[in-house]
């Protein structure tokens, strides 16, 4: 099972990728570290931090930050987000 089901994109999502970080939507029962484990092994940079909060509509989301500077805006171009 992967934790991450698809990325988040809004608007304060994508101002957010300035900052390096990434918002992703995923499984509610997922921990930090699943989400962490998940994120080095589908995209293979290096995590800095994983947030989480759950939505008004039940969805949980994680905001993770990177180590490497470029590393959200590099992912964001392979997914086809830029």
């Amino acid at each position: 099972m992967s934790a991450i089901k698809y990325p988040f994109i809004t608007e304060k999502a994508m101002m957010l990728m300035d900052d390096n970080k990434l918002q992703f939507v995923v499984d509610t029962r997922a921990n930090k570290k699943q989400v962490e484990n998940d994120v080095v092994k589908m995209y293979g940079f290096a995590v800095k931090s994983v947030r989480t909060m759950t939505t008004m509509k039940g969805l949980k989301k994680a905001l993770v930050t990177f180590e490497e500077p470029d590393a959200a805006h590099e992912i964001a171009t392979r997914i086809g987000l830029m």
